[in-house]
């Protein structure tokens, strides 16, 4: 599939993210609330699993059936602290890359998971083609983005408390590079993007500070977990779990290859030294402290 022209990227170059929002930030809830979803709707194992936006490797560990994990992020910083979470084996590739632009072989992976990453993008449809483009027919999709028709909104917009209408489809921009989605709305990019929707559970459900200082994370997300399946008939909380599958055709992966061109095309890369070399158009990329940097050529 040709490349398209990338919108702006949203980076996390240099941010302490992880421990900031996550584990300083009273995120225990929201990040257990997520597993739950996780376990529901990822498939048990495969053999490689694409993971986008993956950050410093939170919810990596929770795709142990898989085999081989390729993790992908904007930030080469974010990546290097996923390296120092989750050690540089060969069981995980670490790719610093534009999500508008994978370089990745068409057709190879048989799994794919994008969470808190997709309310980054300024255009989610050619992004949802990109993640489309990368994965064999059949492969489980599991996608997660911002409900701008949460409750919370609702009940903004009726009270006159807010200007824009959790109701209209187009997306919302509510800081720079970040956008609540219709779910009617992404239902339709990912037909459009030759997915089909499965199985959809919505997620923190109860996400209010005083509920999260009153109320233990672990008793909160159990409680969750009992609203996650109401996603299928009505979503109303502020996150979205989707899990679809990859329809139509996909050309043929060239067996032992992952990565491809991003200049012309070609599906095999050669490797040398500290670089990732095109055998046809000689475009490089580099690959350095286990790192594979495909956001810029050499």
């Amino acid at each position: 599939m040709p490349d398209e022209k990338s919108p702006p990227v949203c980076s996390y170059e240099g941010s302490d993210y992880q421990t900031s929002f996550w584990e300083q930030g009273g995120r225990e809830y929201e990040d257990r609330c997520e597993e739950i979803a996780l376990r529901h709707l990822l498939p048990a194992g495969g053999n490689l699993l694409l993971e986008l936006g993956a950050g410093a490797g939170r919810n990596t560990p929770r795709y142990d059936g898989f085999e081989r994990i390729v993790l992908v992020d904007f930030s080469h910083t974010q990546l290097e602290q996923a390296q120092a979470r989750l050690g540089s084996t060969a069981r995980y590739v670490y790719v610093a890359a534009d999500i508008y632009r994978l370089p990745f072989v068409e057709g190879l992976f048989d799994a794919a998971t994008m969470i808190r990453t997709l309310h980054h993008m300024a255009d989610a449809p050619a992004a949802l083609r990109q993640v489309r483009a990368a994965l064999q027919p059949g492969a489980a999709f599991i996608l997660e983005y911002a409900n701008k028709r949460n409750l919370k909104a609702i009940l903004r917009y009726c009270l006159r408390r807010q200007d824009w209408n959790p109701f209209a489809l187009e997306p919302v921009e509510f800081a720079a590079l970040n956008f609540d989605f219709h779910p009617r709305a992404v239902r339709a990019w990912l037909t459009e993007a030759s997915f089909e929707v499965q199985k959809v559970r919505t997620v923190s459900h109860f996400r209010l500070g005083l509920l999260k200082r009153l109320v233990p994370p672990g008793l909160l997300a159990g409680l969750d977990a009992l609203f996650q399946p109401t996603g299928a008939l009505c979503q109303l909380a502020p996150s979205v779990f989707v899990q679809a599958q990859a329809a139509g055709s996909s050309p043929f992966a060239s067996p032992g290859a992952l990565f491809r061109c991003l200049e012309c095309g070609h599906a095999a890369l050669d490797m040398r030294r500290d670089q990732l070399v095109c055998p046809v158009c000689g475009s490089r990329w580099a690959f350095q402290g286990g790192i594979y940097d495909f956001r810029q050529a050499l």
